[in-house]
């Protein structure tokens, strides 16, 4: 089994980055370095659920676009079940407009 640099298995590790949205997915981003597999993963987390959340922000300020944030807030939770399934299950299924910004991110050399 690969680790992560926390010590957990990288499929744990990789399905935790998507737990707390975003927050979760910048805490693995900062602390892993070991793990390609969990990186690709904080940085698909990050992207996508800030994506969806200033989404779901400017549509709720756009007065009759308003209902369609509870339609992107059911979209955030599907994407949010089915990102920890497929990382638990060492899948590193690439969401569609973030999923190869995210691996070309992760082609770049690590600071420090």
């Amino acid at each position: 089994m690969e680790q992560s640099s926390s010590g957990l298995d990288a499929n744990v590790a990789g399905a935790l980055c998507y737990v707390f949205a975003f927050f979760s997915g910048i805490l693995f981003l900062a602390t892993e370095r070991k793990s390609r597999f969990v990186r690709f993963h904080a940085m698909q987390s990050t992207l996508a659920f800030a994506g969806l959340f200033v989404v779901q922000v400017l549509l709720g300020k756009l007065g009759p676009l308003a209902a369609l944030s509870s339609l992107v807030w059911l979209i955030a939770v599907g994407v949010w079940a089915f990102m920890i399934y497929k990382a638990y299950s060492w899948q590193p299924y690439r969401l569609p407009l973030v999923g190869d910004v995210a691996a070309n991110e992760l082609e770049k050399p690590l600071a420090g």
